[in-house]
């Protein structure tokens, strides 16, 4: 199911806890996370978790999303839908787990709520860290994620990159909380000077008005909202520099730290997804490309 278009909101942070409000419509279906949010009895903390044989005998997983397109969202129509619920379904069901039911949630109760068994798994497109690590098990990344600027038509300060920003000092602009102002106070922008606007749209349309020369956001969310601009465009995506290397994340499905057989299994499907390239059929009605596939595992992306 394809996305409704419709400003995407940011799926990343600066390091914290924080995290921007649900979209419109998650708070609606509060009634439908709330039915679904009952306990379940804890996973064994032997032999990689029980959860799987519930889901199956249960014949449905209770998907913790955070209501951003388009990674996990209920749509227009009342739907659960998102790269990562449309995932689900495909891998559940080859799991022998016929449906899956969204409990939304804030982003930062995504986490407190897997291990509270206020829902199964969480399917929010996250993006897998160290600290994340030491909460929760991943499954390896479904995709990852470059980014890149959104700039006035023809790049007339030839910005491709953080430290071009600074050397040619650019008005620079980001979003609230986006990983991105990291990234470019690293490269040696200051941070005060940043212009922080709410999102994507917000930000190419100080763009397209002249009050900053460059937008900074993902290869995905910038590429999707300068389609319909006239006066905007989108640089070529690039790694930023953290740490002094170039740095790419990846998304992924996070499991309770008992549940490895669970994480394990899905796994192996998303591994065959990949092989056979339905992963890309999957996701493409989302703004994903061939760009955003990816080898990366779990492990690399914890520092283990």
């Amino acid at each position: 199911m394809a996305p409704p278009l419709q400003p995407l909101r940011r799926f990343r942070e600066a390091p914290g806890p924080t995290r921007r409000s649900l979209l419109a419509g998650v708070a609606a279906l509060g009634a439908l996370g709330a039915a679904g949010c009952s306990r379940v009895p804890t996973a064994a903390a032997t032999g990689g978790g029980d959860l799987l044989d519930r889901l199956r005998a249960a014949g449905v997983v209770r998907l913790g999303i955070a209501g951003e397109i388009p990674f996990g969202y209920i749509d227009r129509n009342g739907e659960l839908t998102g790269e990562a619920p449309e995932l689900a379904r495909v891998i559940f069901k080859r799991l022998g787990v016929d449906r899956v039911q969204p409990v939304p949630t804030e982003f930062g109760s995504l986490i407190p709520g897997l291990n509270s068994q206020q829902f199964d798994v969480v399917a929010a497109g996250m993006y897998v860290n160290a600290e994340r690590c030491e909460q929760v098990i991943f499954s390896d990344p479904d995709y990852q994620m470059l980014d890149s600027f959104i700039v006035r038509k023809g790049n007339p300060k030839g910005l491709h990159d953080y430290r071009d920003v600074v050397e040619k000092k650019a008005r620079f602009a980001t979003g609230t909380g986006y990983a991105e102002i990291a990234y470019a106070v690293e490269a040696g922008y200051k941070k005060s000077d940043i212009l922080i606007v709410p999102d994507q749209v917000a930000g190419l349309n100080a763009v397209e008005a002249g009050r900053v020369d460059v937008f900074a956001g993902t290869a995905l969310t910038t590429r999707e909202v300068v389609k319909k601009s006239r006066k905007a465009e989108v640089t070529e995506a690039f790694k930023p520099i953290v740490g002094g290397k170039p740095h790419v994340d990846g998304g992924a499905f996070a499991f309770r730290p008992t549940e490895t057989r669970l994480r394990d299994a899905f796994n192996r499907e998303l591994a065959e997804l990949k092989k056979s390239g339905e992963l890309l059929r999957i996701l493409k009605p989302f703004g994903f490309t061939e760009d955003e596939m990816t080898d990366l595992t779990a492990k690399e992306l914890c520092g283990g």
